[in-house]
């Protein structure tokens, strides 16, 4: 059986008040009527000083006629016009007072007007500013929580310090040992079939001692850490923000980021050196697979040109990249989880970001050394 449109109708009742008629199966189903018509029919007989609603032929209604009442109660109110509904049903006019008891919440609409390219710009520009300005307020309150803690002043539990460190270190050796022996591989073949052409297949050690141990050994190690620890701190900080537990901490007294972000942001600082020395390690034992499996370089051979290529300063200095990296790893993954929004896709939001914010910073802090260290000489 179709379904009666819905329809509107105008007529005066009397000089001063316009009958609006409402007739058909106000649903979902189908379009809807604008108010607009209603606006019009005003504009166009400017001595009515009220509009009544007839709602006799009305068969059915759900949410759809509400909207239609309200933007009509909108367009009365805009031009001093009584509104009467006495002859609505009762649930509509329940719901009408409802929705008119609490005022509509400014900017709460969608706007559907496109935007123009310079108020792209405009808006990019601001939301970068504020993103900076939260970037530097997180680094100097974790700046003053370090002072805290050089002092002895600041409270975490050391059960949660240790537990963390088991996840950034001791589980996360399975995949830094792969991607690390792959990497020395890949390094070592690509150097050998470039040395072999000059008989020089013995520096296929020197390649891969100095490449891994001083730049790709920590680098590998944190993009790793960065996709792996990263993220599960904006997700577990994202969590938490969503259950309020973050707010519950605040309630108490707790500093979160004393109770949350600090003792992550050490227990990366402590294993990160510790990883990078194990990157190094597999990174080289990678480049003496291919060595001796390829060039018929022997073990002996291989380390003694390993050593010879390589330092204790370009060991160390991995090792310093290291640490810096675990910080801004955990400083990343820790703010985007605090940032995280109060719904469950925000948090996958918030590890996504926080990867991509890990790497970035990675990758920045990688070529700041690489100058500073050529300016001094390391």
């Amino acid at each position: 059986m179709p379904v009666e449109q819905k329809k509107i109708s105008f007529q005066r009742r009397d000089n001063e008040t316009l009958l609006l008629s409402l007739s058909g199966s106000w649903r979902l189903s189908g379009s809807i009527p604008s108010a607009l018509l209603v606006e019009r029919e005003l504009q166009s007989a400017p001595d009515v000083r009220s509009v009544a609603v007839d709602s006799g032929k009305l068969l059915s209604w759900d949410s759809t006629l509400l909207i239609f009442l309200v933007e009509l109660s909108e367009i009365c109110r805009r031009h001093g016009i009584n509104l009467e509904r006495q002859a609505l049903p009762m649930g509509v006019c329940k719901l009408l007072d409802l929705a008119e008891a609490v005022p509509e919440k400014k900017g709460a609409r969608k706007t559907t007007g496109k935007t123009t390219f310079l108020e792209y710009v405009g808006n990019s520009a601001i939301d970068a500013g504020l993103s900076i300005g939260e970037i530097l307020k997180f680094t100097g309150e974790m700046s003053l929580t370090f002072i805290r803690l050089l002092r002895i002043k600041v409270r975490f539990r050391l059960v949660d310090l240790l537990l963390l460190m088991q996840q950034c270190g001791a589980q996360a050796l399975p995949i830094v040992t792969l991607i690390s022996f792959l990497v020395g591989v890949i390094l070592a073949f690509v150097g050998a079939v470039q040395l072999r052409k000059f008989g020089a297949q013995i520096y296929v050690a020197d390649l891969v001692g100095i490449a891994v141990i001083h730049e790709m050994g920590a680098m590998m190690t944190g993009i790793i850490m960065a996709g792996r620890t990263g993220a599960a701190f904006a997700a577990q900080l994202g969590t938490m923000k969503v259950t309020q537990e973050i707010d519950a901490l605040t309630t108490l007294g707790l500093s979160p980021l004393e109770f949350l972000v600090l003792p992550r942001v050490i227990a990366l600082l402590l294993m990160m050196p510790l990883l990078c020395l194990y990157s190094d390690l597999l990174g080289v034992l990678g480049g003496a697979a291919v060595g001796m499996g390829m060039l018929d370089v022997s073990w002996a051979t291989y380390v003694r040109e390993t050593i010879h290529a390589v330092g204790l300063r370009d060991l160390f200095g991995g090792i310093f990249k290291s640490s810096v990296y675990g910080v801004l790893i955990a400083l990343s993954g820790c703010l985007r989880g605090l940032q995280c929004g109060n719904s469950s896709s925000a948090v996958g939001d918030a590890a996504t970001s926080a990867v991509v914010t890990s790497i970035v910073a990675i990758i920045t802090a990688c070529g700041i050394f690489a100058v500073v260290f050529y300016v001094l000489g390391i």
